[in-house]
């Protein structure tokens, strides 16, 4: 892979990346600002999982059978940013949701596109990838600071706006254009017989026969669950108590998600499968705790403490069980098993998390005053009682064995 091409694959995540971290770090705070519920506001960012299900199969049986993914790509992110600046003037909720949702099943099979693109180009993924994915983070850590830096010296009400909405969908159109100067990555499934099984990983649904990895699949599904609260309401919690600059000091989580991503292999050795996943496990209970006491007087280190654990959440178990399942899979089923677990988390699990911590928004809040401590104590108890299963059921004792 030569400059040029990694300059433009580089250029591509970036952008990728800062499109989503523009409009889903903010909705939450946006759409309180206008009237939706707690549940209306788990609803928008039910969307995006939705979308997450279906995308899949989009990518599976069309995108890789019938066109270029550069072209497929640019299109999705022209006619995606459209959408989401149209719906940023949408105040009323089923006509927002709706235009979520058609957003959402735009950019979301744009993931697997730009990693498509990304590994047609590199004759060492293993070791070239990582380079180019890091301009993603990047992306996503430069669109929070934008943001707040737009706060402190022209709009002061920004998170509150539908200007995050926006911004994505300038830099959405951006990219679509961008994305028609790419490398060519012509389908690589041409004229190849693929089911609907094939696409959401149903040939790696034998793997679950073993206790181990159906533990794991199944505590994979609930932690994503407590998840979802951090992603769908942390913005307007913070901004809810007071704080400012709330986008830009979230991407504290994603600065603390690259230290962790170096630090992991050292962590693996030493501590093997079972307690990485357990580890991140904990992290989401210490976080929400520590959300749950935290203020902008003497417990501010608190809410600094569970932006920061990001890495920890994120790296330890969605990244080991990502390696874990590569661990378990043969070669030929190991695509269908990460698209299972793939669906499993993102789309279900994180699906239902939308769902329920809307709901739990509702529960605690009154004549609009919103008892913050209350919600957060909900998802941290589930995440223990989680980690307290996952701890007295699971014993892959080959999987603790492994490196990376």
């Amino acid at each position: 892979m030569n400059k040029k091409v990694y300059s433009q694959l580089s250029i591509m995540m970036f952008l990728q990346f800062f499109v989503w971290g523009s409009w889903f770090v903010t909705l939450g705070t946006y759409l309180g600002s206008i009237g939706f519920s707690g549940s209306e506001i788990g609803y928008s960012y039910l969307m995006n999982n939705i979308a997450a299900i279906i995308s899949p199969f989009f990518v599976g049986m069309i995108a890789d059978r019938y066109f270029n993914s550069e072209k497929v790509m640019g299109v999705l992110h022209i006619v995606g940013g459209i959408i989401i600046f149209f719906a940023a003037g949408m105040t009323s909720a089923v006509p927002l949701i709706l235009g979520l949702l058609l957003y959402n099943l735009c950019y979301m099979p744009t993931l697997a596109l730009v990693n498509a693109v990304s590994f047609n180009q590199m004759q060492s993924p293993d070791t070239q990838f990582p380079k180019v994915r890091v301009w993603g983070t990047i992306g996503w850590i430069v669109a929070g600071l934008v943001i707040t830096y737009i706060q402190f010296n022209f709009y002061e009400s920004i998170e509150a706006s539908a200007v995050p909405l926006k911004m994505a969908a300038a830099a959405s159109i951006l990219l679509g254009l961008y994305s028609f100067t790419l490398p060519k990555t012509p389908p690589k499934n041409v004229g190849q017989d693929i089911s609907i099984g094939d696409v959401f990983g149903v040939k790696a649904l034998k793997l679950m026969k073993e206790k181990s990895f159906l533990i794991f699949v199944i505590s994979s599904l609930l932690i994503c669950i407590p998840l979802a609260f951090y992603y769908s309401f942390t913005n307007l919690f913070l901004n809810d108590i007071g704080m400012k600059g709330v986008a830009g000091k979230q991407t504290f989580g994603q600065m603390s998600e690259v230290i962790f991503m170096v630090l992991m292999p050292w962590f693996f050795v030493r501590l093997g499968v079972k307690k990485m996943l357990l580890v991140g496990m904990l992290a989401w209970v210490i976080r929400y705790a520590l959300f749950a006491n935290g203020d902008l007087g003497n417990g501010v280190w608190m809410l600094y403490g569970g932006i920061l654990l990001h890495g920890i959440c994120y790296d330890f178990f969605f990244v080991t069980g990502q390696i874990y399942v590569d661990q378990k899979a043969d070669l030929a089923i190991r695509a269908s098993a990460q698209g299972l677990i793939a669906l499993v988390t993102y789309g279900v699990g994180l699906g239902l998390g939308s769902f329920i911590a809307g709901q739990v928004v509702d529960m605690f809040t009154a004549n609009d005053i919103i008892n913050w401590s209350g919600i957060w104590w909900v998802p941290a108890i589930f995440a223990a009682i989680i980690s307290l299963l996952f701890q007295l059921t699971f014993n892959d004792k080959t999987a603790d064995k492994a490196t990376v």
